[in-house]
């Protein structure tokens, strides 16, 4: 704020001294008075000599003079720039120039003629006028000059490095800071900006750490739930070799599905959590296509797959992560469907196609884009357990796989595409 009123200060004074230097040119030339005396003498010479216009002499005086006899002829001229082009008393009358009558009693002799002295002294007003004008129009242009260049790395400069700041904050990137400068009227104001920046930093590593504990948690959480469940399910089996009554089998094979549901429940959550820390492996090596016929039959719980034989070959892929792949396809048809499951297998470009189809009431087309999403649930899941991570696990093991996985609407079930690279 100090450099601003300098500055101030500084426009001031220059336009102070434009405004006096106007006046100064301006008054300091006042209009000459006509010389009485001068008039007179030049009369008087003229009259003595008017007859012997050979003897006139006037070159004493400081002016042009033209002398115009009583015939209106000229007698004598001094005649340079003003009147060189008169010829005539009327002319001369007609551009505004002096006429001096000379008389001798009541004889007119003839007419005297020099430029009128105000007229000459307006002109040179005029020249001064507009020299004063210019002085100070430059003068006020060099301060508008200095105004302008002190508004525009102060003020203008400032402002946009503090816009540019603003959509990089907004963008998220917080490390670039907002540099002050020196003589930055705003000083305290972009510091302010800036204090605001390191918070927000500060604020969003917060919010990443405490999002890292809570996927951590949930990791560890679901790991070991899975524990417990593997433990149900292992007593449910020997409950099932050991039972004998066929009420008890029937409610140790219920439990046995309840345990089996949560278990992919917490598989889907545990994989979507270490996937979003980044601590899922994928390993991919050579594998024989008919480990995809193991996989298929290690899956199929109700046995209501209805598998072609698979074509001989070599696929890249990571058995573990596939058969999850699998798993959560066949798992979701049996959820949702409940109808047999139908696999065919074609060669597809550099890819082996796995085309799994059921037979149930599907998914509206306008879902199928979304049902890969993270959590989402389509319309025909009400009334069904899930968490809506199964197909987005699925789909980002088969991108990690580089493969893919293509969900598609048909009117009589929902096809699921899996496109596994070939060796």
């Amino acid at each position: 704020m100090r450099e601003y009123r300098k500055l101030l200060f500084l426009v001031m004074i220059l336009i102070l001294a434009g405004i006096g230097i106007f006046t100064v040119l301006t008054f300091s030339y006042h209009e000459s008075e006509i010389d009485v005396l001068m008039l007179n003498e030049l009369t008087e010479t003229v009259k003595e000599n008017i007859e012997s216009p050979e003897k006139l002499d006037l070159s004493r005086f400081e002016t042009e003079i033209i002398v115009f006899g009583s015939n209106n002829r000229i007698i004598y001229s001094s005649a340079e720039n003003k009147l060189k082009d008169i010829r005539s008393a009327e002319a001369a009358l007609r551009e505004g120039c002096l006429c001096l009558s000379v008389h001798e009693g009541s004889r007119f002799m003839g007419t005297i003629v020099i430029p009128d002295p105000s007229e000459a002294s307006f002109y040179r007003t005029r020249l001064r006028l507009l020299a004063a004008s210019g002085v100070m129009m430059l003068i006020m242009l060099t301060a508008a000059i200095i105004y302008g260049i002190y508004v525009q790395r102060t003020i203008i400069r400032p402002f946009r490095k503090m816009e540019r700041f603003a959509v990089n904050v907004a963008y998220g990137m917080l490390d670039e800071p907002l540099m002050l400068e020196k003589n930055n009227m705003f000083g305290k104001f972009t510091e302010s900006f800036d204090i605001m920046r390191e918070e927000l930093k500060a604020s969003r590593q917060r919010e990443k750490a405490l999002k890292l504990k809570e996927k951590e948690l949930i990791a560890s959480l679901s790991h070991d739930i899975k524990t417990p469940i593997t433990g149900i399910k292992l007593l449910c089996e020997l409950l099932c070799v050991k039972a004998e009554d066929k009420y008890l089998l029937e409610k140790i094979n219920s439990i046995h599905q309840k345990a089996e549901q949560i278990n992919v429940l917490v598989s889907d959550l545990l994989t979507s959590s270490l996937e979003e820390l980044g601590e899922i492996q994928v390993e991919c090596c050579d594998e024989s296509s008919e480990i995809l016929h193991q996989l298929v039959r290690e899956q199929d719980s109700r046995n209501l797959v209805r598998e072609e034989p698979v074509p001989q070959c070599m696929i890249f892929a990571d058995r573990i992560r596939l058969s999850q792949v699998i798993g959560n396809i066949i798992s979701n048809s049996y959820k949702y469907a409940d109808t047999p499951i139908d696999i065919r297998y074609r060669f597809r470009e550099e890819y082996l196609e796995m085309s799994v189809r059921d037979h149930g009431g599907g998914v509206p087309e306008e879902e199928i884009g979304l049902v890969t999403n993270r959590f989402y649930r389509g319309s025909n899941a009400a009334g069904k357990d899930g968490s809506g991570l199964g197909l987005y696990n699925a789909s980002q093991l088969m991108e990690r796989m580089n493969g893919q996985l293509i969900c598609s609407y048909r009117e009589d079930g929902f096809l699921v595409t899996l496109l596994i690279p070939l060796s």
